[in-house]
């Protein structure tokens, strides 16, 4: 048998190396625009150096999944939009590190960033490019925003610590798979659990909303976290069901 490699894979191989010239520079263009937001933002190189690299460094980890498993020829409008989200998380991140930035500003890029997170999955559809990758890469930027917008939030004062239940789920899911490796299997769909993440991310921006009261505030961000931590409990239920 010839080790000679086939027409197909040289297509996939050209297919991989395309779509990761689009994403790289995508990736730059992102880039540049943090660095531009996060000036204006807080004017702190420090802030600004580590937004960028926290930027740089998702992107990176994305670029290993996108050349490993996407499907398509081109990256398409559905994983531009989840990189501009991308882009406005790490802005909130210069915000974290130099609390100094205006709270007004603070709340407009977060619920840009949330008013863009059904954009992606919809382009995706409309353009055919759905991909498991794609999903993936909006469900870590989604969690990467929830546990930013908590961050924000608990350094603000408005709630107290508590508060970061809103972000931290995803991650504790993660950790619980160590020694509980069942977590990690597939889950089906259940729109309960998109209904969870949105009210999530919804009570975080309220937190951020500089003239809501705090005992509303609050309120609401304990009850998204019953809320949440009912989901999650939820899923580990139905993993453990189905290992069993």
């Amino acid at each position: 048998m010839s080790d000679k490699p086939s027409d197909t894979d040289d297509g996939l191989a050209s297919t991989s190396l395309s779509v990761a010239v689009q994403f790289v520079g995508a990736g730059c263009v992102g880039a540049a625009a943090v660095a531009t937001l996060a000036w204006a933002l807080v004017g702190n190189a420090l802030a600004i150096g580590i937004a960028v690299i926290f930027f740089a460094a998702v992107m990176a980890i994305a670029l290993v999944g996108l050349v490993a498993s996407f499907p398509h020829r081109v990256i398409g409008l559905c994983n531009l939009a989840t990189i501009a989200r991308l882009a406005l998380v790490s802005v909130l991140i210069a915000a974290l590190v130099a609390p100094a930035a205006s709270a007004w500003a603070v709340f407009g890029l977060a619920v840009l960033a949330f008013a863009l997170d059904g954009l992606d999955g919809y382009l995706a559809r409309r353009e055919g490019r759905a991909s498991a990758f794609g999903a993936r890469f909006d469900m870590e930027v989604d969690s990467l925003l929830a546990l930013t917008l908590a961050l924000l939030t608990w350094q603000s004062g408005a709630v107290g610590a508590y508060v970061l239940i809103l972000g931290l789920p995803r991650y504790a899911f993660w950790v619980a798979q160590v020694p509980f490796p069942w977590l990690g299997h597939d889950l089906p769909e259940r729109f309960s659990r998109k209904v969870a993440c949105v009210v999530q991310i919804a009570a975080l921006i309220l937190a951020l909303f500089p003239p809501a009261p705090s005992i509303l505030v609050g309120s609401i961000a304990g009850l998204a976290a019953i809320a949440l931590v009912w989901s999650f409990s939820l899923d580990a239920r139905t993993l453990w069901r189905a290992q069993t």
